[in-house]
Order: C-alpha cells, then sequence, then structure tokens
C-alpha cells in the first residue's frame, strides 16, 4: 500500500472530473500548491463530499501518484460557512482563493501564503473592519509574500495612509486585522494597493471582475 502523506492546507478550487470524481487544487504549508482528486466524491453521501468544497481548510491524507496527488481522507477544521449566506463576503472569498492560486506555487513552502488567506476570511466574517480594507490589506501582503517590491507605498503618502502600509508590510498575517482608516485615508491607501498591484500582477482574475461588478 502506497504511503500516505498529511498535509495542511485549504482547498482553492474543485471541479467536476469524470462521472463521480473531483478534481482539487489545494494551497498546503508542505508543499505549496497541489493537485489532488477526490475519487468518488460526488456519489451521494460519500463521506469526503464536504471535504471537496471551496474554503475547506484543515488535515489532508493524500497519497502521491504520477502527476497529482489522491484524497484519501481529511479532518476539516473550518468550512467558513458563513461566507456561503454573505454573498458579497464569498465574492471577496472567492478572489482571495483565486488570488492565493495565482500566487501559489508547487513544492514551494506554503506557510505565510496560507496563513494570509486563513486571517482573511476570518476577517471577512468580522464586521468590525470594512471589506474594501481586508481587500486591500490581503492584496498587499501577498504581494510582499509573492517578493513583490512594496517596502513603501509607490507616491508620497500621508503619514497615516504610510504608517498603515508599512505596518502591512511588516506585521506578521495573523496580526493583520485590527486597525481602520477613516474614508479618506482608506481611499487613499486603496489607491495605493491598486496601482502597485497593476503593476506587479499581470493577471486578469474573474472574481474580481464580479466582485467589482457587485460592488460597484
Amino acid at each position: 500500500m502506497r504511503e500516505t502523506i498529511s498535509m495542511t492546507g485549504m482547498v482553492l478550487l474543485s471541479a467536476p472530473s469524470g462521472e463521480y470524481d473531483r478534481r482539487l487544487v489545494l494551497l498546503t504549508r508542505e508543499r505549496g500548491k497541489i493537485t489532488a482528486f477526490a475519487h468518488g466524491v460526488r456519489r451521494p453521501g460519500n463521506a469526503l463530499m464536504a471535504a471537496s468544497r471551496p474554503f475547506s481548510f484543515g488535515s489532508f491524507m493524500l497519497y502521491e501518484g504520477r502527476s497529482a496527488y489522491n484524497l484519501q481522507s481529511a479532518q476539516i477544521t473550518n468550512y467558513f460557512d458563513e461566507l456561503a449566506t454573505d454573498m458579497e463576503g464569498a465574492c471577496y472569498g472567492s478572489y482571495f482563493l483565486e488570488t492565493a492560486s495565482y500566487f501559489g506555487q508547487e513544492n514551494m513552502d506554503g506557510t505565510e501564503l496560507l496563513k494570509l488567506l486563513y486571517q482573511s476570511l476570518r476577517a471577512l466574517s468580522r464586521p468590525a473592519i470594512p471589506n474594501e480594507l481586508i481587500r486591500r490589506i490581503f492584496e498587499l501582503k501577498a504581494m510582499v509574500i509573492n517578493g513583490e517590491y512594496t517596502e513603501e507605498p509607490p507616491f508620497p503618502a500621508s503619514e497615516s495612509c504610510t504608517y498603515a502600509w508599512e505596518y502591512v508590510v511588516c506585521s506578521p498575517s495573523q496580526s493583520l486585522y485590527n486597525f481602520t482608516l477613516k474614508p479618506e485615508v482608506l481611499g487613499e491607501f486603496e489607491r495605493m494597493v491598486e496601482y502597485s498591484r497593476r503593476h506587479f500582477v499581470n493577471h486578469t482574475f474573474k472574481s474580481l471582475e464580479i466582485l467589482e461588478l457587485m460592488t460597484g
């Protein structure tokens, strides 16, 4: 029997494969972004059906095939069910998953990106911080983790905006979502992050197009 490998991660993408299977894209702490197949998971009553949904976070037991992993079992600790009842939150969350898939790389340590993704999804379920700010914090920190030059704002900025920027760049993911900004500073922060995102990220995100249509 093949040796199984335990990985901590989150389901970024789940797509039908064949009649009863699903093809999953996972962001894992141990091996970065990987592809795994969940065989028979679309059959009614399959034990792994819930674990194969996007946003599912936990421990996944897999064995390695020639070109992909195969999911054997899973212990899910957070499904982020609250996003299912919050249309706007779900759109932001889907964008975060797609961004993590874009930045994630195979056979690389995915610890920091996974931490950021987890904490950002948690923040979406808390009303204390506006979703617009959560998005920009997530985008800036994702660029930092990816190694882009983001040590300072791209243009001269107010003291408050500069402080927020430096805080996001330097702080660990678990400490990111504990501040808010006044509307004028948030607008400034958004413009700075958006400029950097367009400069460094040469990719069109389908989920972002939907999100921006929804939020105007």
